[in-house]
């Protein structure tokens, strides 16, 4: 699938006239899978979701990944597994192997925290709704990423709106303590993380980053009745990627340590709020 797409945009721009390089990304063939432990305080634990069925694809990777249907993939499971090296090397969170539940899987209540990406094409069912906002008003947490523009964000809105009625999306402030729970995250940090897709070759092994006309990054919040944050956007931003080519060195490093940083502070706030 991702031949594909290279394939096919190559093709598109050479008809244009506008070739481009894309970064040629290799982590995929280095070393062996990760070994976790099975049972320790914290997993990683990505959600399973219906596709609007429009924009519904399935995905095929090699025996390497595994295969499956839906936009819930993408970047699985590497971004899963290299995030979860890194939460054990920069804390003291006992982390163990990622998993994946479907909102309609009672397992996902023993987990505090969740990631769900490519929201902007998500089509969530009366029972998903249902039962995502039992886990949040249980004390859960829900980090949803890499989705981009107002078409996809109306979707992400209009389905919050079905899972937690009358709770606004708000912008997440500098002083609010998920930006400093462990790491100080500031103003000016609040940069585009590139996806692959984004990014082109630049003099000396540099990149240089290309983005959607009009993407401006958003970092937001959703809270309960108690006015606890249980939902983290990252808006026109592609943290997953950045927790997924952690390893190529290709991928800006600057934007792969800020991609961490944020998502663990997400990960001790919802461990101790």
């Amino acid at each position: 699938m991702r031949a594909g797409w290279v394939t096919a945009a190559v093709l598109l721009c050479a008809a244009a006239g506008l070739a481009q390089r894309f970064f040629q990304f290799s982590h995929r063939e280095q070393g062996p899978r990760p070994v976790f432990e099975t049972k320790t305080e914290f997993h990683f634990v990505r959600l399973e979701y219906t596709d609007l069925p429009q924009y519904h694809r399935r995905f095929g990777y090699s025996s390497r990944s595994g295969s499956g249907n839906g936009w819930w993939m993408m970047d699985w499971p590497d971004a899963d597994e290299h995030f979860t090296q890194g939460i054990q090397r920069l804390t003291r969170i006992h982390t163990g192997d990622p998993h994946h539940f479907s909102l309609t899987d009672k397992q996902l209540y023993d987990h505090p925290w969740i990631y769900a990406t490519q929201v902007g094409w998500w089509a969530l069912s009366d029972t998903e709704t249902a039962n995502l906002r039992e886990y949040l008003l249980r004390g859960g947490f829900l980090v949803v990423d890499d989705f981009w523009g107002d078409e996809q964000y109306e979707t992400f809105r209009r389905t919050m709106a079905r899972v937690l009625p009358g709770e606004p999306i708000a912008d997440i402030e500098e002083t609010d303590s998920v930006m400093h729970v462990l790491y100080d995250i500031r103003e000016k940090d609040r940069t585009i993380i590139p996806g692959t897709r984004h990014l082109r070759p630049g003099p000396n092994g540099t990149a240089s980053a290309q983005y959607p006309p009009g993407a401006v990054p958003a970092w937001r919040a959703m809270t309960d009745g108690k006015k606890r944050m249980v939902v983290a956007v990252n808006f026109n931003t592609d943290v997953g990627d950045a927790w997924e080519y952690a390893d190529a060195p290709e991928y800006p490093e600057a934007m792969t340590t800020l991609a961490y940083r944020y998502g663990i502070n997400y990960i001790v706030y919802a461990m101790t709020h």
